[in-house]
């Protein structure tokens, strides 16, 4: 439990967890293209949902390089006979480079709290990976915020669980 116990209901945060609180409200400010509406810190996980805003514009500090600037969908050719074919490859792109962003801002938090851990000699390890879900509608998206926001009181359910040692 890197992170905290769950006491009376409450998250209560180590001092890994503090740090890895503050990254999280940090995030925007390093990643101008990623918000964190949500999230939960658990004992031993994460939850946060993490929206990708399509474009950065150049006048942002923090881009950091010209890929992350600005990218835009373009509409494909009406002369193609495949355009339909056409569309659903760009559509694919534009996830596929909104999810490398998605891959920066987690892999950026990830190294700070690792960084952090090292230098106060916690003993600290990131599961290799991360799961990440596309939200695609609103009713998906009310049922993943209100489990977010319920996982502390349904921690010993929580399929993450494990009690304290």
């Amino acid at each position: 439990h890197y992170f905290g116990e769950i006491e009376n209901g409450e998250m209560i945060l180590s001092e890994i967890g503090e740090y890895t609180q503050q990254c999280i409200e940090k995030i925007q400010q390093h990643n101008p293209y990623a918000e964190i509406p949500l999230y939960v810190i658990m004992p031993n996980h994460l939850h946060l949902i993490v929206y990708i805003v399509e474009t950065v514009h150049a006048s942002s500090p923090q881009t950091q390089n010209e890929n992350d600037i600005s990218e835009t969908v373009h509409a494909p050719s009406l002369q193609s006979n495949r355009w339909k074919h056409d569309a659903v490859d760009e559509e694919m792109q534009f996830i596929s480079k909104q999810k490398h962003r998605l891959s920066v801002a987690i892999g950026n938090m990830k190294s700070a709290v690792t960084h952090y851990a090292n230098q106060t000699q916690n003993y600290f390890a990131w599961q290799p990976r991360f799961y990440d879900r596309i939200i695609r509608d609103q009713p998906e998206m009310n049922r993943i915020a209100t489990y977010i926001e319920n996982n502390v009181a349904n921690w010993v359910g929580d399929e993450f669980y494990t009690p304290r040692k």
